[in-house]
C-alpha cells in the first residue's frame, strides 16, 4: 500500500461517514487526478431517489462536471467497498486508469467478486485494479452500520 493510496482512501471514507449520517450505506468515493481530488461523493440513493446516486457515480460526475469532459483519462478512482456492476460500467466510460477499493463485496462486487468488468478483455477498456486498501476500516464501517440497523428493526 502506497502513502498515497491510504491518504486518498481516508477521504472516501470521510465521504463513506457522510452517507452513514445521512441514513445512506456508507459509502464514499474520489476522484484524483495529478495530485488532486478532481471529484467526491457518498452514498445517496435513498435520498435523492435515485438508483444510480452511487458514491462512484456521484464522484464520476462532479470530476467529469469540474473537467468539463467526461473522459476521465488518466485518473485513479478511490472507492470504500468494491464496485458494483453499474459502477464498473460507470468507470469505464469514463475511461478511468485506476481503481482503487477497500473492502470486497462478495454479493455484488464487479471487480473480482462475483465479476471482473474493469479487466476484462471484451470490453473496450481496461483499468488497473488495487484492492484491499484500508480494508479493515472500510469493511469495519459497513458491518457497524448494518449491525445497527438490524438493532433498530427489532
Amino acid at each position: 500500500m502506497s502513502v498515497d493510496d491510504a491518504k486518498w482512501m481516508r477521504l472516501a471514507l470521510d465521504q463513506a461517514n457522510k452517507a452513514r449520517r445521512g441514513g445512506e450505506v456508507p459509502v464514499g468515493a474520489v476522484v484524483v487526478a495529478d495530485g488532486q481530488v478532481i471529484g467526491e461523493g457518498f452514498n445517496q440513493p435513498i435520498s435523492l431517489h435515485d438508483p444510480t446516486a452511487h458514491a462512484e457515480i456521484v464522484a464520476l460526475r462532479a470530476a467529469a462536471e469540474g473537467i468539463k469532459n467526461y473522459r476521465l483519462i488518466g485518473s485513479t478512482l478511490y472507492v470504500t467497498i468494491e464496485p458494483c456492476l453499474m459502477c464498473a460500467g460507470a468507470i469505464l466510460q469514463a475511461r478511468v486508469k485506476r481503481v482503487v477499493f477497500g473492502a470486497r463485496d462478495q454479493k455484488a462486487g464487479a471487480v473480482g467478486s462475483i465479476a471482473n468488468l474493469l479487466q476484462n478483455p471484451l470490453t473496450n477498456h481496461q483499468c488497473d485494479v488495487t484492492a484491499g486498501i484500508l480494508t479493515d476500516e472500510c469493511a469495519n464501517l459497513l458491518s457497524e452500520f448494518f449491525a445497527q440497523r438490524r438493532v433498530e428493526t427489532i
